[in-house]
């Protein structure tokens, strides 16, 4: 215990060192924040790995506590029901004592005249004699008996008491000296624990700063098409060869999206299948009624330009969807971004966080648009969002396709039929265009392995921290290399080496239920969504998955 406990200051004393060393450099703020991360990090693996042993030994005391405590109870009811046998065989005993006395003194008397002299010269006759002699024997024999019955039980009584109280207080002592070891080590484990804790919570604050870089690849997509809709590009697309095989990559169905209310590429091509401005508003916002003559106010306020007539500045100013969409998509866009700034309550941003401004009419078909709603406003329902292109899901309304169901999804998918670029597409890039020297989503058999053996490490609650991109130049922190990963799956399990294929089930409710990948350790399956967050901490570069709804393609 002694060597555990100088243990446990050595890993304070180490750390309380590192702190100081780090505190004291001057590197670049990311490599500091990596050079600390791995050495905090390090120091709670010591720690954690001298704190075990002592667990494993007050894990031992408390088994062994519980096993006396038993034996202890069971004594104890023993002494119990033998201090009630005592009670009675006490007054059985007092009750004859009376008796004992009396054979006592008979026998004392008799043992000086049951002399055969004597009883001859006292007896009258042989067959007296005799008669007498037997009498007298068999009475001094069984004042022995009795003598000695009563003797024994009382020397047995005395016997157990004293044997029970030595007992009693044995047990006691050693219950006491269990006790205080477990209390030790208990809080030798706790001040080891409370360390651990601290650097953790280091670590996360460290993690936490990471966050403003890895913000890029877990989302931060643009929420709706803008005036300019983005080139679509032939290197995300699944027909794209990546030029080695086995190939692996995941396929986003829509972009970085909240799926909640219209879907514009939806409208887009529900418009082109012939529906207006009206059947496209119910379809995307079931629950709500259409408003046509609502009293809008007059002003509202747009953070950054001041205060801005409603309908004839604000409005006309909106650069949401491009003039080129059909005109009942883009006046059902105009009831939406007009309902969804009046339930802002008379203050907006200028940005796509809520709606992008830009303080210059667009014109053109989108002030049309504008004019021809006027006073058209949705009342009621879940709310007045929409969001670029959600892969042929919507929250609130469910499946967008022109069977209104999952059975004709992908092909009759109005996203689909409308043409958008974001309805199925590798992501390998960030916002910016930067790629990270990645020029497409696809991975080698190993880089897939690597983000499967992530998930069994992740799985393990084994160094989650160190769950990263492999590309530090990007992403900095200290990642496990793949080696490394590779050898942590192997401590849970067995680590993945080679995947041959891979396969998806989609839910009902618009998400990927499952995916599964058969592997040299067999079949892999592994939930949706727990999938999609170990994918976007340890794919390389930008490499990510946007929506829940997704696929794994293979070459």
């Amino acid at each position: 215990m002694k060597k555990l406990s100088a243990l446990f200051v050595t890993t304070i004393l180490f750390v309380s060192c590192v702190l100081f060393l780090v505190s004291s450099a001057k590197a670049d703020e990311l490599e500091d924040i990596e050079k600390q991360l791995k050495e905090l990090t390090q120091a709670r693996e010591q720690s954690v790995s001298a704190t075990k042993p002592l667990e494993g030994q007050l894990n031992s005391l408390k088994i062994q506590l519980a096993n006396i405590q038993v034996s202890l109870q069971n004594l104890s009811n023993k002494i119990i029901q033998k201090e009630k046998d005592l009670i009675v065989r006490t007054e059985k005993l007092a009750s004859q004592q009376a008796l004992l006395e009396s054979r006592v003194r008979s026998y004392y008397i008799r043992s000086f005249l049951t002399s055969p002299l004597i009883v001859i010269l006292s007896s009258q006759g042989s067959g007296n004699i005799f008669r007498e002699l037997s009498y007298r024997l068999a009475a001094t024999r069984e004042d022995q008996k009795v003598i000695g019955s009563i003797t024994e039980d009382m020397l047995d009584l005395l016997t157990q008491k004293e044997k029970l109280e030595k007992d009693k207080k044995s047990l006691a002592l050693l219950q006491l000296e269990v006790d205080k070891n477990a209390k030790f080590l208990g809080g030798e484990i706790q001040k080891a624990k409370d360390f651990q804790a601290d650097l953790s919570g280091k670590i996360a604050k460290l993690s936490a700063r990471q966050q403003e870089i890895l913000a890029a690849k877990s989302g931060n997509f643009t929420t709706s098409v803008g005036d300019v809709p983005l080139a679509d590009d032939p290197n995300s697309r699944p027909t794209f060869n990546p030029g080695f095989s086995p190939a692996f990559a995941a396929f986003s169905f829509g972009a970085y999206t909240h799926r909640n209310g219209m879907s514009q590429y939806g409208a887009m091509g529900r418009a082109e299948q012939g529906q207006n401005a009206e059947q496209i508003l119910q379809a995307y916002y079931p629950g709500s009624t259409l408003n046509k003559n609502y009293s809008v106010p007059s002003t509202i306020n747009v953070e950054g330009f001041g205060s801005k007539a409603f309908e004839d500045e604000y409005m006309k100013r909106i650069y949401e969807m491009p003039n080129s969409f059909p005109k009942e998509a883009l006046k059902a866009q105009a009831v939406a971004a007009r309902t969804y700034a009046i339930r802002r309550g008379g203050s907006i941003c200028a940005t796509e966080s809520c709606q992008v401004y830009k303080d210059s009419n667009k014109g053109g078909a989108w002030e049309d648009a504008v004019n021809e709603t006027k006073g058209w406003v949705l009342e009621g329902g879940p709310g007045a969002q929409y969001s670029s292109t959600t892969g042929g899901y919507v929250n609130n309304s469910g499946w967008d396709t022109k069977c209104g169901s999952k059975d004709c999804w992908t092909a009759d998918a109005f996203e689909k039929l409308a043409g958008s670029p974001w309805f199925y597409k590798g992501w390998y890039k960030d916002r910016t265009g930067a790629n990270c020297g990645k020029s497409h989503p696809w991975l080698n058999s190993e880089q897939m392995s690597d983000i499967l053996n992530s998930w069994i490490v992740y799985s393990s609650d084994d160094s989650r921290d160190r769950i990263s991109p492999v590309d530090t130049s990007c992403w900095s922190g200290n990642p496990l290399s793949i080696g490394e990963m590779k050898d942590k799956a192997n401590a849970h399990g067995g680590a993945v080496t080679s995947v041959s294929s891979a396969s998806v089930v989609y839910s009902g409710d618009g998400k990927t239920a499952s995916v599964s990948f058969s592997t040299n350790r067999g079949t892999m399956t592994i939930n949706g969504s727990d999938f999609k967050t170990i994918f976007n901490l340890r794919a390389p570069g930008y490499i990510s998955i946007k929506s829940p709804l997704f696929n794994i393609e293979q070459k």
